[in-house]
């Protein structure tokens, strides 16, 4: 049924035990078990696709009877956010790659002056030859999700060398890597907004990056201070959108990009397909036998190999 299928997926792995963790068997960065400094890794492993069901088992809760704390907690777990994707084109060479974003605000597209994506995105193996990003991938390795999505940690980061080209304006947008976008949510990258989004600006502030408004509720709002994340007030300097309320500019934006081929209304989940081949203290409850030609078992029953009870 499509349900189970193999992939290549980033853990937390300890080269002690040389077993995957989940999040919560990492303690300051160590594996709960042994104590060993624990590393993230990507390794070929079975995954059961639960994100098929995320809309299921968000309406389903209707039909129960967990108090309304117990319900909240489940459907911000799985974390549905409305939004869109965007294409940026990244010039390489002789060719251009694609850069695809989610965003819940693609009104604020305008307001884009860099990328951030994570250590573990595709890109950033294109320029590991550089002995500062090896550094800091190697570094961001050694963090577990649960402290890279720290939302008061200091934000650091390293340029990659490339940009990626506005598909708006034209502008030539820097790439950054840093390790508070995580390859588990949405694309594995942002475009940064820092005007409107507090992390952003945290990040922008920290190594001068420039800071376009592009949402005005009030005139006398100090983007320098804090970001403006509302809903209030018209957009500004936004090409085919301008003046609209964020409200209407977030479906003119989407309607805009769909136009142009530039990206689409999409729908992201925090809640992610199941890594079942990681947990500590077992490995995967059914033997597998799988053909690298034909992705099917190619063994007659009969030929099987008998399992000790």
């Amino acid at each position: 049924q499509g349900l189970a299928y193999k992939a290549e997926m980033p853990i937390n792995w300890c080269p002690s035990c040389k077993v995957g963790l989940a999040n919560e068997e990492v303690i300051n960065g160590h594996c709960e078990r042994c104590g060993t400094e624990v590393t993230r890794r990507r390794i070929s492993q079975w995954v059961v696709r639960i994100t098929q069901y995320a809309d299921r088992l968000i309406s389903g809760l209707e039909q129960t009877e967990f108090i309304e704390k117990v319900k909240a907690a489940q459907v911000n777990w799985i974390g549905r956010s409305e939004g869109a994707k965007i294409r940026f084109q990244v010039p390489m060479g002789e060719h251009n790659d694609i850069l695809e974003i989610f965003t819940t605000r693609p009104d604020t597209l305008w307001g884009c002056t860099f990328m951030v994506i994570a250590p573990e995105h595709e890109l950033v193996t294109k320029v590991m030859d550089r002995p500062d990003i090896a550094g800091y991938v190697e570094q961001s390795r050694k963090k577990s999700e649960l402290e890279r999505a720290e939302v008061s940690r200091p934000k650091d980061g390293v340029f990659s060398g490339l940009t990626a080209r506005h598909p708006a304006t034209g502008r030539e947008l820097p790439i950054w890597i840093s390790d508070f976008v995580l390859p588990s949510y949405g694309t594995g990258a942002i475009m940064a907004v820092p005007a409107h989004d507090e992390r952003d600006r945290q990040f922008a502030i920290q190594y001068g990056l420039p800071i376009q408004a592009v949402i005005l509720a009030d005139a006398e709002w100090d983007f320098s201070k804090a970001a403006y994340s509302g809903m209030d007030g018209r957009t500004v300097n936004s090409g085919p959108i301008d003046g609209l309320l964020p409200s209407e500019a977030i479906p003119a934006s989407i309607h805009w990009l769909t136009s142009k081929g530039l990206g689409e209304r999409a729908v992201s989940y925090h809640l992610r397909d199941w890594i079942f081949s990681r947990q500590h203290y077992w490995g995967e409850p059914i033997p597998m036998i799988y053909c690298q030609e034909c992705g099917w078992n190619p063994v007659p029953e009969d030929q099987l190999p008998v399992l000790l009870p």
